[in-house]
């Protein structure tokens, strides 16, 4: 099947992505762009772009049946031993190091290649995986999603309509979110605590989950890391996590579905958990290491223009009136004012010792539907109740 995408789309959406999202590309650029060959049509004009701004395109290709290119595909998740998955080429920490910015086509020719992997070898591939994510995490980096028949598929739509859907998302001016986005930034920058609401549809029992945001960091996103963008986010103290919470929209993990979570938490660690649909890869999530029994964000959705709920987490978790947390490592912006420099780094180290800031090789964002007949209930910042208006969430006047 054929993806069709004009040029000036193309054009458009990889003018964001280097001179919005990267800041703009200098002739002393190494720019990675790492995507499968099914996504070559926006490649190559980010390609093209950067050589003509004078700077270096390091083209990272990915097996099909590796997901977002990790150290190792599935063949070596099913046939490797933990020895093999140890033996990471020395020579890939190079290519990593040598690059200034990062640039990651997601978009999968067939998500079942990457589906049902072992436990135990898959959360091994994830730990050697998370040096090259902190190497990435550090420089200046943006994800994006092709559309591809294979995730057309796995939403449920068929090609055009989810081309259609990415693309208009992916062409539109960034900026617009800024002044949406502000009112509720001002009010979680200077609470201290978040409240959620939630309720179980199995017998209508009422949750509530607490944590301290207190003294942290709050991040608008504008398009800068991901895109399309739109959420408000932070990393809460993770030893403050308290209570329960239900989890009602799809998510698509290594080309699973996980929908109806879930998740007990107490002193700040996930105690019991369970799911509808995809039980067994919730649990090779949460059981990867003792940072994804705990909590790294939350975050409010607050894209107006992406209402359609898709199972890919780049784009769930952007729907105006969501709300979602993420099982695993925390963001170290959100603790420290630069955690790339030397203090940076002893400041952040120090955080993870106090238990605050979580260190996991996983971060895995679920998603609850705030709007009318999903599982929310009610968001709290302090004592201050949020509303959803125009399908963004808003703050009382």
């Amino acid at each position: 099947m054929e993806i069709n995408i004009n040029d000036r789309d193309l054009s458009t959406w990889a003018g964001y992505l280097l001179n919005h999202s990267l800041g703009g590309i200098q002739a002393d650029d190494i720019v990675m762009i790492k995507g499968e060959h099914i996504t070559w049509p926006l490649i190559s004009v980010l390609q093209e772009k950067i050589i003509s701004a004078g700077a270096i395109a390091d083209i990272y290709i990915v097996p099909p049946d590796n997901d977002r290119g990790k150290v190792w595909g599935a063949a070596m998740a099913r046939h490797g031993s933990l020895d093999q998955i140890s033996r990471v080429p020395e020579w890939l920490i190079k290519r990593y190091e040598s690059m200034t910015k990062y640039i990651e086509v997601l978009g999968s020719e067939n998500p079942a290649l990457f589906a049902d992997l072992p436990a135990d070898t898959s959360q091994e591939i994830m730990k050697a995986d998370e040096p090259f994510k902190s190497i990435r995490m550090f420089k200046p980096w943006v994800l994006t999603l092709f559309p591809t028949p294979g995730f057309a598929a796995m939403e449920g739509m068929d090609l055009q309509s989810y081309v259609n859907f990415i693309v208009g998302a992916s062409t539109v001016d960034p900026r617009q979110l800024e002044a949406v986005e502000e009112p509720l930034y001002q009010l979680m920058k200077k609470s201290r605590q978040i409240r959620i609401q939630t309720v179980h549809p199995a017998d209508g029992r009422e949750l509530e989950l607490k944590m301290s945001i207190a003294g942290r960091t709050v991040i608008k996103c504008t398009g800068e890391k991901n895109f399309p963008d739109g959420e408000v986010f932070t990393s809460p103290d993770a030893a403050s996590v308290e209570g329960e919470i239900y989890v009602d929209l799809p998510v698509s993990y290594n080309g699973v579905t996980i929908q109806g979570i879930y998740l007990n938490f107490s002193d700040g660690v996930i105690r019991e958990y369970n799911a509808l649909q995809g039980e067994n890869t919730l649990r090779t999530i949460i059981e990867t290491d003792k940072g994804s029994h705990r909590l790294g964000e939350v975050a409010l959705g607050m894209n107006q223009r992406i209402q359609k709920v898709l199972k890919h987490p780049l784009f769930v978790e952007k729907v105006g009136g969501t709300l979602h947390i993420a099982i695993g490592a925390s963001y170290p912006e959100c603790f420290v004012d630069n955690p790339a420099s030397e203090e940076g780094k002893k400041e952040t180290d120090d955080y993870i010792k106090r238990g605050l800031l979580n260190k996991s090789a996983q971060h895995v964002d679920i998603v609850t539907d705030f709007r009318t007949g999903g599982a929310g209930k009610a968001v709290f910042l302090d004592d201050i109740q949020l509303q959803i208006n125009d399908n963004i969430w808003t703050v009382p006047e």
